[in-house]
């Protein structure tokens, strides 16, 4: 199934990082948070990607147009300028870019790629939260339903420690753990392809008009993702995040 990856947003309150790369593009762990995201996907055997770009697009052009030489060992004989790659990375990702404008919105993107996607079933989510879903079953719930969008609702992470108290003796201490209470809107949606027939334009929101109406109409339904959801959107949350990978406690890696 093709899945649209939103990846043109500007990113201000990480500009610590995107003064000069795009908000994907930031790293986790050496690999930018677009890859991370992709890998979840491709995991559940979802490999034809449609990545929706804009601030910076050619940065991420580049990338992927580079992926195999930054990714793999190789030998150049600069008297010829051949190459002989020594160890290359077993991928097979089919990786679409579209520049969907600068200034376009969530819901503007997502309409730029309808050309693209046809009269299908797509996957959708943001290029800047990563989880470990289990996407094999969020298909299968939305199946299920037949309804025309399904969203994965998580619990947002806590942005302080959390204490559990008996008779004032703390018996549980929770470094910043994930909520268990309120569900939010996670990204990592499926939808119909009627859905674009509910964006205008370029300057859509994808969160307001569009999933507003569906839900509306009783068209909107909840995957409830228990596990382990974080988007990246300050430096704070990259801290976080690189910290995980390099302890070797990333929920979302990929093993």
């Amino acid at each position: 199934m093709k899945v649209i990856i939103l990846a043109g947003g500007f990113g201000t309150r990480l500009s610590e990082h995107t003064e000069v790369i795009p908000k994907p593009m930031v790293t986790v762990g050496g690999r930018p948070i677009l890859w991370h995201i992709m890998k979840t996907y491709a995991h559940f055997g979802h490999k034809d990607f449609h990545l929706a770009l804009g601030y910076k697009a050619e940065v991420i052009k580049e990338y992927f147009l580079n992926y195999r030489s930054l990714n793999a060992d190789f030998t150049v004989n600069l008297s010829s300028g051949e190459v002989e790659p020594l160890e290359v990375e077993d991928i097979d990702w089919r990786v679409t870019l579209v520049d969907t404008g600068p200034e376009s919105m969530t819901g503007g993107r997502v309409k730029r790629m309808q050309s693209y996607i046809g009269n299908e079933t797509f996957m959708l989510t943001y290029g800047d939260g990563v989880a470990d879903i289990d996407i094999d079953a969020l298909l299968k719930f939305h199946k299920s339903h037949g309804k025309m969008v399904t969203v994965s609702a998580v619990h947002p992470g806590a942005r302080f420690g959390e204490l559990e108290i008996q008779k004032k003796q703390v018996i549980s201490f929770k470094e910043k753990p994930q909520l268990t209470k309120g569900w939010i809107n996670g990204g990592y949606f499926i939808c119909e392809p009627e859905f674009f027939d509910f964006i205008i334009g370029d300057q859509t929101i994808l969160e307001h008009d569009p999933l507003e109406k569906v839900a509306a109409i009783g068209e909107l339904m909840a995957y409830h993702h228990d596990g382990y959801w974080q988007c990246m959107d300050t430096k704070r949350d990259r801290d976080n995040l690189e910290e995980l990978w390099k302890s070797n406690k990333a929920p979302w890696k990929i093993k």
